[in-house]
């Protein structure tokens, strides 16, 4: 039921069949349907004294190195889960939390993990050998207006509220990919040898575009962003998209 930045991938209908949310419900803020329901005190009761906070950070345990996205991890109210969506409980604030979920989210950090999977199971010990970038780490001389942090934090948390407009979206996401690649230390070569390793995105992308629009945006993103490293100037979007 949960995706990037996404905690309404899909629903249960009442006779129990699951299907992807639309687009439109996700712009309504329509809620998805769970299948199995917990009392709240129930929930209350295992997490009082360990856990105050009201989200939680998630990943899917099923995957496998050959899907379209391997590490699938996205925040989560304070909602029960099964042993599919194991947790992680960072001792720190949300908007820490969520540069943690936005590390672990990149195509970058995709692609080491699916170095580590052999098996369809995600587990504890194999996720805690995907390479997460220190939440407090930020790319050096890479200029913005309201310093790197705030960036990024307008940028995950509007992803968390969901961006209605689509194209936005995708955009939001290839500029924050683009950082991550930065901030994991990838040459120009590597991202795009990188991008590669993900033929599923590649052949939607090519069906609906006629190109690799998820590759290409994420590298006129990097380059702008090399281009501020490089000049010192402040980093520029190459997509009218982005803006908040």
């Amino acid at each position: 039921m949960i995706h990037h930045f996404d905690t309404r991938w899909a629903t249960y209908e009442p006779d129990g069949s699951t299907r992807l949310m639309t687009e439109a419900e996700k712009a309504d803020r329509t809620p998805p349907m769970p299948r199995y329901w917990v009392e709240q005190s129930e929930v209350d009761a295992k997490l009082n004294g360990k856990w105050d906070k009201q989200w939680l950070l998630g990943w899917r345990d099923i995957c496998r190195a050959t899907d379209e996205r391997t590490t699938i991890l996205t925040m989560l109210p304070r909602v029960p889960v099964g042993n599919k969506i194991p947790l992680m409980l960072p001792d720190s604030t949300r908007s820490a939390a969520a540069r943690l979920q936005l590390f672990g989210s990149s195509f970058v950090a995709d692609f080491a993990s699916r170095q580590k999977l052999g098996s369809t199971t995600m587990n504890f010990f194999i996720l805690m050998q995907v390479p997460f970038a220190s939440p407090d780490q930020m790319v050096p001389g890479l200029g913005f207006d309201r310093g790197q942090r705030s960036w990024l934090d307008l940028r995950v948390d509007l992803l968390n509220s969901w961006v209605a407009d689509e194209a936005r979206r995708r955009a939001i996401r290839a500029e924050l990919d683009a950082y991550c690649f930065h901030l994991y230390g990838c040459s120009r070569d590597e991202v795009d040898y990188i991008m590669e390793t993900f033929p599923i995105i590649k052949r939607k992308d090519l069906a609906d575009f006629g190109d690799f629009r998820t590759k290409e945006m994420i590298l006129q993103s990097y380059d702008a962003m090399a281009e501020s490293i490089a000049t010192g100037a402040p980093y520029a979007s190459p997509s009218e998209e982005v803006s908040p």
